[in-house]
């Protein structure tokens, strides 16, 4: 059965966000190659030998995978969509939210809402938006 997995483009830093985001949510990165390593030496794009070009990270049968843009074509930066997590108590939230938000910016602070006993809304150091939850939601 298919599964809807993300897939992150970062511009020069994805190797960092990839190590934050395994440490921030007790996830294992499985892989992380960069352009430089790719077999074909005709898939490095110049100056982009040390950018990845692919990295999976999962976290309970959860998939996030993520790349580097090449040298000369980085993105605008993320926007148009979040990443959500949720977590079955409001301390395991607050405490990967203050994780989150150090280096970001607080879009909504984390707290109780109709729909969930804890909820709010980050932008992280790398750009990602993030709704993070938790205790009973609807």
């Amino acid at each position: 059965m298919p599964l809807f997995d993300a897939y992150l483009f970062f511009n020069g830093n994805c190797a960092d966000a990839m190590r934050f985001y395994e440490r921030t949510f007790g996830a294992k990165v499985d892989m992380m190659m960069t352009y430089g390593q790719a077999p074909d030496p005709q898939q490095c794009p110049a100056g982009s030998s040390d950018r990845i070009m692919h990295a999976h990270l999962t976290l309970q049968g959860s998939t996030l995978m993520a790349s580097d843009t090449p040298k000369g074509q980085e993105n605008a930066g993320m926007s148009g969509f979040g990443l959500s997590m949720n977590y079955p108590t409001v301390d395991e939230a607050k405490g990967v939210f203050d994780a989150l938000a150090d280096g970001g910016k607080v879009m909504m602070p984390l707290g109780k809402t109709f729909w969930s006993e804890s909820f709010g809304m980050l932008t992280d150091r790398y750009g990602v938006n993030w709704m993070i939850a938790g205790g009973a939601s609807m």
